[in-house]
Order: structure tokens, then sequence, then C-alpha cells
């Protein structure tokens, strides 16, 4: 198993050249402006995560107004968690170019409109646009924002930061439910969408906590990082020497293109200085030439970082492990989303609605997901503790309840499973971690892009699979078997891909000796 950055995966930087040279902490770094960081990203997953996690209160009450089938009907609640994730790569390209802040922003404007077109709904199929898609767009691109930001901030509590953070998604849907269900009963779930519009505007506030750190401050926390693991094993020196390589082959021509560019601007700068005595006009076409250059050198840079990540000689994809880490991810989320999406009609089914009433299947999964987070993520940050080992002892948990769910007909038997299925996801938290893990910070924005991308592949088509396997079988358990056999298959693939990238580089060694 492994425990770093050099065990999972690779390393995208020589610090040999650095290391000797002392380094003073930014006290922003684990503290400081760290912690309002960690408080934007958990209000972030509340109004986010949480209100996704709620969205089986809507569901029943499209189910009624519209008079659609299940499988259609739920295809409203998984674009909207789907393209929330699967939107996660080109959101890196945006982060690339305009910055967490400004990208989140934008995405509480986006996300607050979905939901107040929503509630000018005729059909399903406007929903699938307004809901679906919008509000969709916006959340990915205010959550990808939330999750890169607390990576960037912390060092040494790391899994504890993301812990804090994510909680916020079984706060969320715990208030959430509560809220909707209140709202619902009183308004109706026009005016509910329309008030939860409202309150999603509080996105922009959060995205406005999220203050950019300076290049030097990440160049420091990477060396400090750095220091903290070079007396680690390094299983994968081969492949982490490969990569390197890669990486200083493609900073050349960068730097290359950073002179011109700085060239570009000087020139314009020595022609302003120069024509001061020219005439106002010629002076403001100046000085907008010189911030369009601005722009574009930014632009032409984002997308070159983001471009590079995914097909230049450093690509994401060259690492075996990030691979798996990938296919798991097309498998694993669905099995998480199909309960809070098909509880409340399961409950229906088994005459079990009096006491899910008193406190609801949902809840439980809820609260005890928070717990889950902090625990799995202090436990993570132990120092004799593997992140990566907790991570699968997680998965083997809720892959276990979750083709234990159908057997559960009673309430008490129901809400054990829902306890565990909600203490086990709290790996969620990890995930972050494990990524930055196996890529470093500079490539997290891009490569947890695509790891939620994979997740949003497999929340958009997770819920309409089980309502459609519904219609025909009249039971949701073969939804649960199915989903939970194909996120066995994800698991097995975190297990078998280390061990193949773990035993070329002893191969190699073993030839050279002989040689």
């Amino acid at each position: 198993m492994y425990a770093s950055r050099e065990d999972i995966g690779y390393d995208f930087g020589d610090d040999s050249k650095v290391r000797s040279k002392p380094i003073k902490p930014n006290p922003n770094i684990d503290g400081g402006w760290a912690w309002m960081i960690v408080l934007s990203s958990f209000l972030v997953h509340i109004l986010i995560m949480g209100s996704q996690m709620a969205l089986g209160i809507l569901n029943m009450e499209w189910l009624e107004e519209f008079n659609q089938s299940r499988g259609l009907t739920a295809w409203v609640s998984s674009l909207s968690m789907g393209i929330t994730l699967i939107v996660g790569p080109f959101i890196g390209l945006f982060i690339s170019m305009c910055g967490c802040r400004t990208t989140a922003i934008i995405g509480g404007i986006l996300n607050a409109l979905g939901w107040i077109l929503s509630a000018y709904a005729s059909n399903v199929h406007y929903l699938f646009l307004t809901f679906g898609v919008t509000a969709g767009i916006g959340s990915g691109m205010v959550y990808l924002p939330a999750v890169v930001m607390v990576g960037q901030y912390f060092q040494k509590r790391r899994a504890l930061a993301q812990g804090l953070s994510t909680t916020g998604t079984g706060f969320g849907a715990f208030l959430m439910t509560a809220l909707l269900k209140y709202l619902c009963t009183e308004f109706g779930w026009r005016n509910a969408m329309f008030i939860q519009g409202a309150i999603s505007l509080n996105l922009c506030v959060c995205g406005a906590l999220m203050r950019p750190l300076s290049p030097k401050d990440l160049r420091e926390k990477y060396v400090v990082r750095s220091d903290s693991e070079e007396n680690r094993a390094k299983a994968l020196s081969h492949s982490t020497e490969t990569i390197k390589s890669n990486v200083v082959c493609g900073e050349e021509p960068e730097k290359k293109e950073e002179a011109a560019n700085e060239e570009v601007l000087g020139g314009v700068q020595h022609i302003e200085i120069g024509g001061k005595s020219a005439s106002g006009r010629s002076m403001y076409g100046l000085r907008l030439f010189k911030t369009v250059s601005q722009l574009t050198i930014t632009v032409r840079k984002g997308f070159a970082l983001w471009y590079s990540s995914y097909f230049g000689a450093a690509s994401l994809f060259t690492n075996r492990v990030f691979v798996a880490f990938i296919i798991w991810a097309l498998f694993a989320y669905s099995s998480f989303v199909i309960p809070f999406i098909h509880l409340p009609e399961i409950v229906k089914q088994y005459n079990l609605s009096r006491q899910d009433n008193v406190f609801p299947l949902t809840s439980i999964i809820a609260i005890v997901h928070i717990f889950g987070k902090v625990i799995l993520g202090i436990i993570s940050d132990l120092p004799c503790i593997s992140t990566w080992n907790v991570f699968l002892m997680a998965n083997f948990t809720l892959v276990t309840c979750i083709l234990t769910l159908p057997l559960m007909q009673t309430y008490i038997g129901l809400a054990v499973v829902c306890a565990l299925i909600g203490f086990s996801s709290g790996y969620f938290s990890l995930m972050p971690v494990v990524t930055e893990d196996l890529v470093g910070t500079k490539h997290l924005a891009n490569a947890y892009g695509i790891i939620i991308c994979a997740n949003g592949i497999s929340a958009l088509f997770g819920p309409p699979f089980a309502g459609w396997i519904y219609d025909i079988t009249q039971k949701y358990d073969f939804s649960f078997y199915i989903a939970g056999l194909l996120y066995m298959v994800g698991i097995i693939f975190l297990l078998i891909q280390p061990c193949i990238q773990k035993k070329q580089p002893r191969e190699k060694s073993t030839e050279e000796a002989q040689v």
C-alpha cells in the first residue's frame, strides 16, 4: 500500500536545488486565513452538495406534478449532480485562466439562476435545462475551487481540513432536507425552489473569501512538503525520474513563451512612457491594448497549463495509478447517490413512512457522514497511518453496505445500514488528499477535475438506472446489487494497479544487476 506521493504516483518537481535553503513558512499555510478558506468550503458544501443530497424531496413533488415515470423524473436530479462533477476538467481551465475566486463567484450566480428559473417549469424537460444544466454548471464552478483552495492552503493537516470542510455535505443534507420539506409543505415546491435560489446567492460570498496564494507561497508549500517526505520510501523512483524529465522538457518552451510575453508588455510600456505627449485618445488606446495583451497572456498561460496536464509530455494519464483511480471513480459515486434519491420511495414501499417522518433515513446518513469525514480525516493525518489504506478500508465498508441494504426491510435494519453508509462514505474527504498525493499541488485542480468528472458520470447514470430497473421489476433490489458489484470492480482496479506499478521498478533493477 502507499502512504505518500512518492509511493503512490509521481513527483512533479525537482527540489534538490532549493532544499538546502531555509524556508520561512507562510503564516497562512495551515493557519490564519487558511481557516477562512475551510469555512468558505464548508458553506459551499452545505449549499451545493447538501442541497443535491436533499433532492429526494423534490423528486417526489415532481413525480406528483408531472406524472412521468420514475426513470425519466430521476434524470433531473442526476443531471444536476452529474453535470456539477462532469464539468470538472473544463472548470480546471477556468481556474487556470481566471483563478478560483472569480470562477466561484460566476458559478454562484449561475447556480442561483438555475434554481429560480426552475420554479417556472412546465414539464420535466424544462427542468433538464434549467435545474440539470444551468444549476449544475454553476454548482461545478463553485465546488471545484472550494476543494482546490483547501488543498493549496494546507500542508500538515490536509486530511483534517478537507474533512472539516466537506462535513458541510452532511450538515447540508440534514438541514436542506428539513428546509425543503418545510418550504414545500408551506409554500409549494415552486416557491421553495425560488427561495432556495435566493439562498444560493450566498455562494458568491463564499467565492469572495477564496483569497489566492501567491506563486511564491505555493512554491514554499511544495518545498516544505518535499522536506517532510524526504525520508519516506520511494518505490516508484523510475517512474518519478521519467515524469520529471518530461516536465523539464515541457517547461523549457513555457519559459521561452513567458520571456516573449514580457518582451511584448515591456514594448507596450515603453511606447506608453515615450508617448506621454501624444493625445489622450492615443494614450487610452495604448492602455486598452496593454490590458488586452495582459488578458491574452493570462488566458494563454492558463490554457497551456490545462492542456499540458491532459495532453502534454507530463500528462496526468501517464500515471497508471491515477488512471486506476479514474476507473474507480466511474463506478463509485452512484452507489452513494442512489440511496439518497430513492430511499424516500423505498420507505414508502415498505410502509415505514411513519417512522421515517420521525427521523428520516437520509438524515441518518447525513449526520453520521459528518462524523465519518472528521474521524477519517483525523486518523489519516496520524503519522503512522496511511491515507491510502484508510481510503480503501472505507470503500470496502461502503460497498458491503450497498449490497446489504436491499436485505433490510425493517426501519431499525435500514437505519443501521444507513448509519454505516454515512460513516464509510466519509472517505470523500480523503479524495482530494489522495489526488494531491498522486499528482502534486500544481496539478491538483486539473487532476481532481478529472476525478469528479468520473464521479459525475457515475452520478448521472446511477439514479435513472435504478429507476429504470424499478419500472421493470417493481423492486429496487437489483439496482443496489448491480451498483455494488460495479463498485467492487472499481475497488479491484485500485488494488491491482499499484501492485503492478510497484513491481515494475523492482524488475528493472533486477535486470540491471544481472547486466
